[in-house]
């Protein structure tokens, strides 16, 4: 019985495969936030751009440094260094040293990814890795605030930005607090409308909640990352938000403004959801995501920084194997174990 095509077919796993390869998974996360980046762009001038390209400098050249030469241009084809370098470089200040945006991208790809042994095997988010680094190494430059330039002012480098290496940074004399800060030290609340658009102070990615939000459609229409994360880590922090706001108006913010404040938008949606540094299981994923939103509202309340995107995130990441763990849904077939 010789059939060339025959009825029953075996062969091993996987049975079912996607067309979606990592390419086209970063490709689709660089393409959602290419409206934030312009805005970012748009708002801060050619200073911004240059803090792009240098974030973006350390991790492709750190990148190229460790790789072996037979396997670099599948591992620079694959976009994440790219990614890695421009994530890192949105949540930066706009008048940032150039130099120090550069080693926070070397650090992010060398100790947030090939440290780990490479990409898929880290255990913490490779941008927030850098930009825990930078804040902890530099903080003065991190936590310093420019001013919306706006269009008219474009081609208006910041002096800091071209600071020498290792050498104190002469920042511009109009300096600007933002959102969260007023927030948190004056009890001052910022209009919804200009946290919506990006009329405000901070970092290079985290101002147009709008343009953030339009991306992470993109991305759930395109099935690239799990809804569950970016949905509890907003409901969550709302709910929570909404607590603390019904006990004490004046003292905390609602949760419109939790929600497009600061780093929220930009880490629940394009920082939270790596499938690397995210739990597996759908359970889980709920777990890892209220714990996220929970945890940016505590720090934001009673932390000594009016941010806690970062440090939500990053803890998170580190709880996740024992989420994973734990969570594992029953093996078909198998029992459950008597109590």
């Amino acid at each position: 019985m010789n059939r060339k095509d025959p009825r029953l077919q075996l062969q091993t796993s996987p049975l079912l495969k996607q067309a979606m390869t990592t390419r086209d998974t970063m490709r689709d996360v660089l393409l959602a936030l290419l409206p934030a980046t312009i805005a970012g762009l748009w708002y801060f001038g050619l200073g911004a751009l240059l803090v792009l390209l240098a974030s973006i400098a350390g991790a492709l050249l750190t990148e190229w440094v460790f790789t072996p030469a037979e396997n670099r241009p599948e591992r620079l084809g694959d976009y994440t260094s790219l990614l890695t370098g421009l994530l890192l470089g949105l949540t930066l200040p706009p008048a940032l040293p150039l130099w120090m945006a550069f080693i926070g991208g070397a650090v992010s790809i060398g100790l947030g990814k090939l440290i780990w042994g490479g990409m898929g095997q880290n255990l913490f988010n490779p941008a927030l890795v850098g930009r825990a680094f930078l804040l902890a190494t530099f903080p003065i430059a991190m936590t310093t605030w420019s001013p919306q330039s706006g269009p008219a002012e474009f081609l208006q480098i910041y002096a800091s930005n071209l600071a020498h290496p290792f050498m104190q940074a002469a920042y511009d004399s109009i300096s600007a607090a933002t959102p969260l800060g007023l927030m948190k030290f004056e009890q001052q609340p910022t209009e919804l409308w200009s946290l919506v658009l990006g009329y405000t102070s901070g970092c290079i990615g985290e101002t147009n909640g709008l343009l953030l939000l339009l991306g992470g459609i993109y991305l759930l229409l395109r099935r690239d990352f799990d809804w569950r994360i970016p949905a509890g880590i907003l409901g969550s922090a709302a709910l929570f938000a909404l607590m603390l706001y019904l006990t004490d108006p004046a003292h905390y913010p609602g949760p419109l403004f939790t929600l497009f404040s600061g780093g929220m938008l930009l880490g629940a949606i394009f920082m939270a959801t790596d499938p690397v540094t995210s739990p597996l299981t759908p359970k889980g994923t709920w777990i890892f995501a209220v714990g996220i939103g929970v945890l940016v509202v505590l720090i934001r309340a009673y932390g000594g920084f009016p941010e806690g995107v970062m440090y939500a995130i990053l803890l998170m990441n580190a709880a996740t194997p024992l989420i994973d763990r734990y969570t594992q849904p029953r093996v078909f077939g198998k029992g459950i174990k008597n109590q």
